[in-house]
C-alpha cells in the first residue's frame, strides 16, 4: 500500500507563489511516477504535472506550462510543486497522484492518491 499526504496549500493574491508538496510512504518504488492533479468547484479534476522518479522526465499541462514547476528528492519520497504567477482559474483542490506503470500522461488515471489540499488564489 502506497500513502501519499499533501501540504503547503494556501491563500495566496494573483501573481504571488506557493509551494505544495507530496510525501510518499508504504510500498513506494524508485520506478513510481508521481504527479499532481486539481479539481475546481464544479469541474472535472484535470491534469496538472507529472515526473518520472529515476528520469526526471516532466510534463506540464497547456495551462500551468511556464508558471509551475514539479521536482522531486527520492531520498525523502517527496515530490513538490512549485506554482507562480498564479491566477484565480488556479484555484482548486490539488491532488497528488502516483503510479508505477504512469508513464506521465495527462490521460492516465494514477492508482494511488492523496486526500487533496486546497489551494485559493484571490484576484
Amino acid at each position: 500500500q502506497v500513502q501519499l499526504v499533501e501540504s503547503g496549500g494556501g491563500l495566496v493574491q494573483a501573481g504571488g507563489s506557493l509551494r505544495v508538496s507530496c510525501a510518499a510512504s508504504g510500498r513506494i518504488f524508485s520506478s513510481y511516477t508521481m504527479g499532481w492533479f486539481r479539481q475546481a468547484p464544479g469541474k472535472e479534476r484535470e491534469f496538472v504535472s507529472a515526473i518520472t522518479w529515476s528520469g526526471g522526465s516532466t510534463y506540464y499541462a497547456d495551462s500551468v506550462k511556464g508558471r509551475f514547476t514539479i521536482s522531486r528528492s527520492n531520498a525523502k519520497n517527496t515530490v513538490y510543486l512549485q506554482m507562480n504567477s498564479l491566477k484565480p482559474e488556479d484555484t482548486a483542490v490539488y491532488y497528488c497522484a502516483a503510479d508505477p506503470f504512469w508513464g506521465g500522461s495527462g490521460s492516465y488515471y494514477p492508482t494511488y492518491w492523496g486526500q487533496g489540499t486546497q489551494v485559493t488564489v484571490s484576484s
